[in-house]
């Protein structure tokens, strides 16, 4: 059904929310692999700073910086036909000064030519939220476990299982749609709870690792396709074992050459 859709745009994911159609939602981080999740019909695709792990093997989401993002987010624009290209505000380019914030923003926006940008928190980041959004920049927040804080969680356990931070999360979630976010991402946090939050906001919400009662759903692209394989929480389903498939392949390769039968007598000039 959302194939229907030429081109996704926020408006077009709150018509989906009010329609209730599932969306769709995928990391990428390069030319190639975006325009085959594109072409897939994904309605968005996220910039990640999870390219900070999967693209530049760190432990955490915190070194990337806001050149990095930039560099990705250029060229996933440069495939993307269809999804909406939302990308990630890296560690410190946004929290404690709004106009800070404000200044990363119009650079994702100008530079990258990407449609909008997503955010780390609740209440303690409102402000650079409003600034960014006084330029027309839409936002899309995240709250539960938000990767940018691992080191003041110090696990990536599932988070607001408690009914302290679950009301804080249910609260934060109302600030951010009030402030005029057009979405919110909920990470790893109970399903029960995702639901409520679901229900009680008019805007969609995406989940990963939150169940299967909000408007949609996330997950890391190289998790899904099983380029990775250290990684197992229990919300990743893997779609295909790429890892296998194509170590196989470059193992293959390298005995042919070793061989002497790559290339033949078809594959020379």
């Amino acid at each position: 059904m959302s194939l229907d859709y030429k081109r996704v745009t926020t408006n077009v994911l709150q018509e989906m929310k009010n329609n209730n159609e599932k969306i769709t939602m995928l990391t990428s981080y390069d030319y190639t692999l975006a325009k085959i999740v594109d072409n897939a019909g994904i309605d968005v695709i996220l910039v990640g700073d999870s390219a900070s792990n999967v693209m530049a093997g760190h432990e955490t989401t915190l070194p990337i910086t806001l050149d990095n993002m930039i560099y990705h987010a250029s060229s996933v624009v440069r495939a993307a036909k269809r999804s909406l290209v939302i990308v990630d505000l890296p560690f410190g380019s946004y929290q404690g000064d709004s106009r800070v914030a404000l200044e990363s923003s119009i650079r994702i926006m100008k530079e990258s030519g990407a449609h909008a940008v997503k955010l780390e928190g609740g209440s303690e980041i409102i402000e650079s939220v409003q600034r960014i959004l006084t330029a027309g920049i839409p936002v899309m927040g995240h709250l539960g476990l938000t990767p940018q804080s691992i080191y003041k969680f110090g696990t990536y356990t599932v988070r607001a299982k408690e009914n302290a931070e679950a009301k804080k999360l249910l609260e934060d979630s109302l600030i951010l749609e009030e402030a005029g976010c057009f979405s919110i991402v909920l990470e790893k946090i109970p399903a029960k709870l995702a639901k409520k939050v679901t229900n009680k906001l008019n805007i969609p919400v995406i989940g990963i690792g939150a169940g299967v009662d909000v408007d949609g759903q996330v997950l890391v692209l190289h998790d899904m396709l099983g380029m990775t394989h250290e990684f197992n929480p229990r919300f990743l389903r893997r779609y295909l074992n790429l890892f296998e498939e194509i170590n196989t392949a470059i193992q293959n390769y390298a005995k042919d050459v070793k061989d002497k039968k790559f290339p033949n007598k078809d594959e020379k000039y």
